[in-house]
């Protein structure tokens, strides 16, 4: 007869590594969702709203570069930049050494989709934050750190 193994309560899963990735990915995947629900009123992709972030980031990058900034394929980044470019959110520019490329800069309506975007993101957060107590919000500055050291290995 086959049983249901006893459930480990959260707090025991998340004493190994693989729990604490397990909680992680599902969290983080939850809170992302949550925060593009909070999106601007725009009809972007979430890989073009990156990139878009990522234009912002590297003022006049070539799309090979931006591709190897992303970790996308170049003819997946010459997609992107084509429907930013139709929409008016980047534009191109000749390279200013080598006629052969291009480089990509954030237009002022793009500056200010992305100014709109993140307004309303962090404007939800800040609440959600209001309800914490300050031990809490302790544990995520210190959090938060070591998420972006996560991000960059």
């Amino acid at each position: 007869m086959l049983t249901n193994p006893p459930k480990m309560s959260p707090a025991a899963n998340l004493r190994s590594d693989a729990g604490l990735a397990s909680a992680l990915r599902v969290t983080l995947a939850r809170l992302n969702r949550r925060l593009r629900r909070q999106a601007a009123k725009h009809s972007l992709t979430a890989t073009q709203l990156a990139t878009l972030a990522a234009v912002e980031r590297h003022s006049a990058i070539t799309p090979g570069e931006l591709a190897e900034q992303e970790k996308v394929q170049p003819p997946s980044i010459t997609r992107v930049i084509a429907a930013l470019d139709e929409r008016g959110l980047i534009a191109r520019s000749p390279h200013p050494t080598d006629r052969r490329q291009v480089t990509v800069s954030v237009t002022e309506a793009g500056l200010a989709l992305l100014k709109e975007e993140r307004r309303r993101k962090e404007a939800w957060l800040a609440q959600r934050l209001k309800e914490l107590t300050p031990e809490e919000k302790t544990v995520l500055r210190q959090a938060a750190q070591i998420l972006e050291k996560l991000s960059k290995i």
